[in-house]
């Protein structure tokens, strides 16, 4: 497996990818700086771009498929 597929493989442990977990990170650390008021996109992105090499589009999905990520279990 080179450097992208790993990239890109979902987690066992969650489903997440590399990537989708840089994301979240980099928001739960710009919502605590910013008193829990949400983070404007753009510097998300300029956060994000800190770790890993991302187009702005690639973000957008990465947001769009992390909304509708349900943590609840299955009955």
């Amino acid at each position: 497996m080179d450097t992208h597929e790993l990239e890109n493989h979902p987690d066992v442990r969650d489903g997440l990818t590399r990537k989708e977990r840089i994301v979240l990170h980099c928001l739960h650390q710009l919502q605590k700086e910013r008193d829990g008021s949400n983070a404007p996109t753009a510097m998300l992105y300029g956060r994000v771009l800190e770790y890993v090499n991302i187009s702005e589009k690639e973000l957008q999905l990465i947001l769009q498929r992390l909304s509708a990520y349900d943590q609840r279990p299955e009955n």
